[in-house]
């Protein structure tokens, strides 16, 4: 296994846990009636930046002749809806922090854990 795949299924699990936390926290946020934080705003930006960098590794393998994931397209599918998620959210509310946006994001946050849950089961 090449550094670029254990790097690119380490980050898939990275991924995955990390927006699992992203959704609870919007979720608890969202309960107790608070709106997106400002440290809130941090993690989504932080996990934005985890889904591109493990976009970009794929890229990376796949320029580098790797043989692709066991159900090639639909994995890369998976990681371009990964990809513009929180970009589309983003524009989709505007950049609103009220509670209601705390609930959109705690959605797209367990959605996208499932996208990354889903994506590992492809690529094996």
């Amino acid at each position: 296994m090449s550094l670029l795949q254990v790097l690119h299924t380490g980050f898939g699990r990275t991924t995955l846990l990390f927006m699992l936390a992203l959704g609870l926290w919007g979720l608890w946020n969202f309960v107790r009636g608070e709106g997106v934080t400002g440290s809130y705003w941090g993690a989504l930006a932080i996990g934005e930046g985890l889904v591109v960098v493990e976009s970009l590794i794929g890229v990376g393998l796949y320029l580098a002749g790797s043989p692709g994931p066991a159900r090639g397209l639909l994995h890369v599918l998976y990681g371009i809806v990964a990809v513009i998620c929180l970009p589309a959210a983003f524009s989709f509310t505007r950049g609103r922090s009220s509670r209601y946006e705390a609930l959109i994001y705690a959605v797209i946050a367990l959605f996208l854990a499932g996208i990354a849950n889903r994506a590992q089961t492809t690529g094996m």
